[in-house]
């Protein structure tokens, strides 16, 4: 199973290796697209050598710009994609059908052919035009996750509550076992 794994430039980014992962437990294989921003937020909020360890987990990586990679079509044997964080800027390239990246792109792909798209919407508060943008994804069949902690399960720290995070976005793409821990 190939899903494709997208960091956008918003605040979260130890959402991103958490995904990846967990996805990793699953045994699936990773495409993994990181844009500029993405880049950055990963350096600010984990480290220098963040991105590298990112890659490291993929099975392919993509450069942003490489609108001609495989996953850039709807031929690519893709289960689903994960966007992990969603800037509201991807978010509204995305709902407006503005492939103007490999990460964008490869989102309207999943879409078009009706395949789960989570998006791990980064921000707060909310504007009307961000919440519009969710309407609009979600009309076409994808799911907007924000990673809201589950305090019901009383997380022992950040690190914790990061990972049922991303432990819950991959299970909305359906392709195993749950990862998340359930409510009981």
């Amino acid at each position: 199973m190939r899903v494709v794994l997208g960091v956008s430039g918003a605040s979260g980014a130890a959402l991103a290796a958490a995904c990846a992962r967990h996805l990793s437990a699953l045994g699936a294989e990773i495409d993994l697209v990181i844009s500029k921003a993405g880049e950055r937020t990963l350096v600010e909020e984990i480290g220098p050598e963040a991105a590298d360890a990112l890659r490291a987990q993929a099975t392919r990586v993509h450069a942003i710009m490489n609108v001609g990679a495989a996953i850039a079509s709807g031929s690519a044997p893709v289960a689903g994609m994960i966007v992990a964080p969603c800037s509201m800027r991807s978010l509204a390239a995305i709902a407006h059908g503005l492939d103007d990246n490999l990460l964008t792109r490869a989102a309207s792909v999943q879409l078009k052919e009706r395949r789960r798209l989570v998006l791990l919407a980064r921000e707060s508060p909310l504007t009307l035009a961000h919440l519009r943008n969710m309407t609009a994804v979600t009309e076409m069949g994808g799911i907007v996750a924000p990673p809201v902690p589950a305090f019901y399960l009383r997380p022992e720290s950040l690190a914790a509550a990061v990972e049922q995070m991303a432990a819950r976005a991959v299970d909305l793409l359906g392709l195993g076992r749950p990862q998340a821990q359930a409510w009981e």
